[in-house]
């Protein structure tokens, strides 16, 4: 889970979450999450069989809908706090499969690592345009806490750009995902590749 980790947004994308996917693993990233929440269940469906297809020595995981990452076999999911529990999703899942959860507190993260999540999602580090429902930001001070107290994987996403990426890793963060700061740029994978730079020698 260490690197760049890589979410899709069709609204944000300049070419297309596929397009972008393929940037994506071109820059070698190791996990791609499935997010899209405005197309139809039908529509998820097609697009999610397309970038499962393309992923195929990268673990490639599901947003939110179970129901998708069992239709086309992803690798898991990432739930949020409102999502499906952990435990039915992985009762549905099976113990093979990945399941990450949002987190956005020392509390939840222990809770998380209890109840035998793969990796956390620390959410919202800075503040965010991408996810309006992301909450307040909760800084690299979270990360810290987390770090210090638990050995779980830690991908930080929320505002992160090249500029503030640093400070993040130093954190003790594992991977970042920093999608507008990605997605919507001319060159999708030069922009990943500056983020993977990052990480070298960490």
């Amino acid at each position: 889970m260490t690197g760049f980790y890589f979410i899709t947004d069709a609204n944000l994308s300049r070419r297309g979450n596929l397009s972008d996917v393929k940037s994506a693993l071109q820059a070698k990233v190791k996990v791609v999450q499935y997010r899209n929440k405005s197309a139809t269940t039908r529509d998820m469906l097609k697009e999610a069989l397309e970038l499962k297809r393309a992923c195929k020595n990268t673990i490639f995981l599901v947003n939110d809908r179970l129901d998708i990452a069992l239709a086309v076999n992803a690798d898991g999911v990432h739930l949020g706090r409102h999502d499906m529990p952990y435990a039915l999703a992985r009762k549905l899942l099976g113990k093979n499969k990945v399941i990450g959860l949002t987190v956005h507190s020392l509390k939840e993260a222990k809770l998380a690592q209890k109840l035998g999540a793969d990796y956390l999602g620390v959410s919202p580090i800075f503040a965010t345009k991408t996810k309006t429902d992301a909450g307040k930001p909760s800084g690299i001070k979270l990360i810290r806490k987390i770090r210090k107290e638990l050995d779980i994987p830690i991908i930080a996403i929320g505002g992160i750009n090249l500029k503030n990426a640093p400070r993040v890793i130093s954190a003790g963060a594992d991977g970042l995902c920093a999608i507008s700061a990605v997605v919507t740029k001319p060159d999708v994978k030069k922009e990943i590749e500056r983020f993977q730079e990052l990480f070298h020698g960490c």
